[in-house]
């Protein structure tokens, strides 16, 4: 809003001065990383863009420098923000919001070989054909050395490379080609590790998938039942969410336990540990409920999970499965990771249609609405129903009496 002209050094605010600045009474005005906003004893900027970006009200904007209303009413404003959860509410109420997917691996090597390879020849003063760079190499950069929605440091590591390959060449090399191995040499171990699906299927172990500010990620979700007294407990840096969600899966199961070959009473005489490795790393976030109920299945009924199948979507106490977010990164994980079948809830169906038709094409989706539906997908064969111990005794001795 500016200063008042009372001050020394006042000044108008960033609106009026971008007006100014552009010389016209209708520009584009760009705000951007709008998320990242913050207030303190000198003011709330969240709090001037209500007026600012509310139509009903921007056409008379009153700028403390000024003092005489200012009509913003023709001038466009484009937001931009990495998390959407971040943008205050009443603020974010105001917005069209236009969501823009993470780049795929394939987008991310194309730009790089069309664009930043020879940007950065050119900056660094690498002539061309001096270096070589495969795709290979490229695709080990993306999946090893960044982790990010977009190709900022992608970017940064491929001007590394192009830097030390002017030391080489003004050392005496006529060109350098770079391979997977000499990665190492250029840029240091790499800080991230490619997400590869299990070996074998494994009892209590569940791939989940989450969104990241980075783009998505694959969850191995682990239980371990062990003999006690009904203890649970939750590992792994969970957020609030998907403690709640943890919970939430063991109430089902208790509910479902007689069909699903569980003994009714495990909550009184097991222990049930639910682990979600990585956990420097934290994890929160409302989309990994039936993960955590096939998990925790799985290891109750000792029947194992495919590891060729993926999950998303949370459940309610009585066993629904709601929509989630993020499906583009979390399905374009999953295929990273070398799984191409995805169980999604039936509510994300129409969600699919941002993927690329190569993606469609190579993946095969499951879309359910309740967790019966996850447990004939995901288990390796359907559990037989629980019969206590006295049931069948009785049947012995029914059977003897005839």
């Amino acid at each position: 809003r500016g200063h008042r002209r009372t001050y020394i050094g006042a000044i108008p605010g960033r609106i009026i001065a971008a007006m100014k600045q552009a010389g016209s009474n209708n520009p584009v005005i760009l705000l951007d990383e709008i998320d990242k906003m913050s207030s303190d004893f000198r003011g709330d900027p969240a709090s001037a863009l209500l007026e600012v970006l509310d139509s009903e009200q921007n056409h008379a904007f009153r700028d403390s420098y000024l003092e005489v209303p200012v009509d913003l009413s023709n001038v466009l404003f484009i937001a931009t923000a990495n998390n959407k959860s971040e943008i205050p509410k009443p603020l974010l109420d105001r917005m069209d919001v236009i969501e823009l997917p993470s780049y795929t691996s394939e987008e991310k090597l194309q730009i790089a070989r069309r664009h930043l390879v020879k940007k950065q020849m050119e900056l660094n003063g690498v002539k061309k054909g001096a270096l070589r760079l495969p795709d290979a190499v490229l695709n080990e950069i993306i999946l090893t050395y960044t982790r990010e929605a977009g190709v900022r440091n992608l970017e940064r590591r491929i001007a590394a490379i192009c830097r030390k390959a002017a030391k080489e060449i003004d050392e005496g090399a006529k060109a350098v080609s770079s391979t997977k191995l000499s990665l190492v040499k250029y840029l240091g171990e790499p800080p991230y590790r490619k997400n590869r699906l299990n070996e074998l299927d494994e009892v209590g172990i569940a791939t989940g998938l989450a969104w990241t500010q980075a783009g998505g990620e694959i969850l191995f979700v682990e239980t371990a039942p062990l003999p006690g007294t009904g203890k649970f407990e939750l590992t792994g840096q969970l957020g609030d969410v998907m403690k709640e969600s943890a919970h939430a899966a063991m109430s089902v199961l208790r509910a479902r336990a007689g069909e699903l070959g569980i003994d009714p009473e495990f909550y009184k005489n097991k222990d049930i540990h639910v682990h979600v490795p990585e956990g420097a790393t934290p994890k929160d976030g409302p989309s990994a409920g039936v993960a955590l109920c096939s998990s925790i299945a799985s290891a109750l009924s000792g029947v194992p999970v495919r590891r060729d199948i993926a999950m998303t979507g949370e459940i309610t106490l009585r066993g629904k499965v709601l929509p989630v977010g993020g499906l583009s990164e979390k399905i374009l994980a999953a295929r990273g990771a070398g799984i191409f079948e995805v169980i999604l809830p039936k509510d994300n169906e129409y969600s699919i249609q941002d993927l690329p038709d190569y993606v469609r094409d190579e993946m095969r989706f499951h879309f359910v609405s309740s967790i019966d539906e996850v447990f004939d997908l995901a288990l390796l064969y359907r559990p037989q129903p629980f019969i206590a111990h006295a049931a069948i005794e009785k049947i012995h001795r029914l059977a003897e009496m005839q």
